[in-house]
């Protein structure tokens, strides 16, 4: 999650490459975006399969360049690493399974 400051071109391509290596990683499942009710803040989620995964895509070079980089782009922010145990709903809200 992040409170946005100036996003540049240069965030906008970065956040492009780190989203299309993790979208190439085996172990990825799906991505959410969303920002909160008073649009102050944004939320992207990755879902991967496993930790190890999780640990690949953190050490992506762009990705650790980004994360050096942050207070160019982020007010504030907070990653939140946690582990899904269970996904359902009703079938009517397009979201991602997890098996």
């Amino acid at each position: 999650m992040f409170i946005p400051g100036n996003l540049d071109d240069e965030f906008y391509a970065l956040d492009k490459v780190i989203d299309d290596y993790a979208r190439s990683l085996e172990g990825f499942v799906g991505v959410d975006r969303w920002w909160s009710k008073d649009s102050t803040a944004k939320n992207v989620v990755y879902f991967f399969t496993d930790h190890e995964t999780v640990t690949t895509f953190a050490k992506f070079p762009e990705h650790v360049r980004a994360k050096k980089a942050y207070a160019k782009w982020y007010e504030g922010y907070q990653v939140i690493i946690s582990e899904v145990t269970a996904t359902y709903g009703d079938g009517k809200m397009p979201g991602l399974t997890l098996s």
